[in-house]
């Protein structure tokens, strides 16, 4: 006997009746605000080209990605793991006539080889919005305030957002605070690690004063600014505080200014989004730009570009184990038709008999159609 025909491989799981329908509301939830907003959804395949899915954005790692030769073209192909980088190559070749700023949304599974961190799960279902041709203060408060806003339409309640400047780093160390290549990068991944004895030992003692910079935005932005003496870092600290007064009172904003981890492809700004009772993040964000075909850069090989993706796996658990049963209403054999059918008109859920043996309570109903009436069972 084979015992282990029906096991699905690590990391993937299939979506149960209440986590499917609970799927679907948050998913509509998220794509109806967006479209009030003006972003057009977009519906990209779930297998493309590598060279397409690693080459439109800097930092996308195509070791990450299911990889195969497809057997027609023989070329490579992935399965996605990441909508945005399609999102991008629609906006720089269906849509690369369409007036800019062009805002797009998105709803899709993405995979990945691995999980992250501790999240072992290898499907996740990714959410989004991309405004193409704009990576201004503007820009990227319609974008914090529309991530806030859509996942408080989904359910979400507690909301907060981290602030970060992926780039940060990069702007210190061409003036202020002068590094090469290697030290850089060590002190790159010391300022992620929070780790002060590391960061001093990999030379990075003059970036110390980031580690003080982190926590509730308005305490950790005063903290940056006199660290900034030399107005390095001023348009930063000011595109902060215009984006942390569009989103006002509607989430608790903190800062952790040298963050990278999760920012692999974002520029200037980057935002990190939780919630109240959910573990993780359910989603990133930020400023980035879109690569031509080729992978090239400079002015006249990108376009600048604002979004965020949310993951809302977690919050969809939490749903569906809140969920209470839904009235479902059982029509037994020989029910009047006319009656069911106004009946689901006005918003009931109904069940028939396929046969006298069938019973309403264990089909989950909880009423019964008596000739025109409704019973509870």
């Amino acid at each position: 006997m084979d015992r282990d025909r029906d096991l699905l491989p690590e990391g993937l799981e299939d979506r149960l009746p209440a986590s499917a329908a609970a799927a679907a509301r948050v998913a509509r939830a998220v794509l109806d605000v967006l479209d009030s907003h003006g972003y057009d959804r977009v519906q990209p395949p779930s297998i493309e080209f590598e060279k397409s899915l690693a080459s439109r954005m800097a930092g996308v790692q195509s070791r990450r990605m299911f990889r195969f030769v497809d057997p027609a073209s023989l070329r490579m192909m992935a399965l996605r793991s990441d909508m945005t980088v399609q999102v991008g190559r629609i906006a720089a070749t269906g849509l690369a006539a369409a007036a800019r700023p062009l805002r797009l949304a998105y709803s899709g599974q993405v995979l990945t080889i691995k999980g992250d961190g501790l999240d072992p799960a290898r499907e996740r279902l990714q959410l989004g919005a991309e405004l193409v041709g704009s990576d201004s203060v503007a820009a990227a408060g319609e974008i914090v305030a529309l991530a806030i806003e859509a996942l408080r339409a989904a359910g979400a309640s507690g909301i907060s957002v981290d602030f970060t400047l992926p780039d940060l780093v990069d702007t210190l160390a061409a003036r202020a605070l002068p590094l090469d290549g290697t030290t850089m990068a060590a002190v790159r991944r010391e300022l992620d690690a929070k780790d002060a004895g590391a960061l001093v030992a990999a030379g990075g003692e003059a970036y110390l004063p980031l580690l003080a910079a982190i926590g509730p935005f308005d305490a950790a932005i005063e903290k940056l600014a006199a660290f900034d003496a030399d107005g390095v870092l001023a348009s930063r600290i000011a595109a902060l505080r215009a984006i942390a007064a569009r989103v006002g009172s509607a989430a608790r904003i903190t800062l952790d200014p040298s963050e990278r981890h999760g920012f692999e492809y974002q520029s200037w700004f980057g935002f990190t989004i939780y919630a109240e009772g959910q573990r993780g993040a359910l989603g990133r964000g930020g400023t980035y730009a879109i690569l031509s075909g080729d992978g090239s850069g400079g002015a006249a090989g990108s376009e600048p570009a604002t979004g965020f993706s949310l993951y809302p796996d977690s919050l969809i658990d939490a749903l569906a184990a809140a969920d209470a049963p839904r009235d479902t209403l059982f029509l037994p054999r020989g029910h009047d038709g006319e009656a069911a059918l106004r009946l689901r008109a006005i918003g009931w859920r109904t069940v028939a008999a396929l046969s006298e043996a069938d019973d309403a309570a264990a089909l989950g109903c909880t009423h019964r159609l008596a000739g025109a009436e409704v019973v509870r069972l």
